[in-house]
């Protein structure tokens, strides 16, 4: 089923901020992640250090808190270990 009706002024905005926003969320987890690929040496071990609940962020992973907009939080942590 094709709709050929044209996507409403407001409907196209606020597909495009959803964008912006995973983009930014994108950008900030790939922030973290190469810095953590710096310290830890290699892609899977940085993957797996991004999915482990860590008690420095009270057994949050560090994916989490990317997701919440908390990379500066990570990002700081990170300087910490390196």
């Amino acid at each position: 089923m094709a709709n050929d009706a044209p996507l409403h002024p407001d409907a196209f905005a606020a597909l495009r901020e959803r964008f912006q926003q995973q983009s930014r969320k994108a950008q900030a987890y790939y922030t973290v992640m190469h810095a953590m690929r710096a310290i830890l040496g290699g892609d899977d071990a940085a993957d797996a250090w991004m999915n482990t609940p860590l008690p420095a962020f009270d057994g949050a992973t560090p994916a989490q808190l990317v997701g919440q907009g908390r990379q500066d939080e990570v990002l700081a942590h990170v300087r910490t270990l390196g």
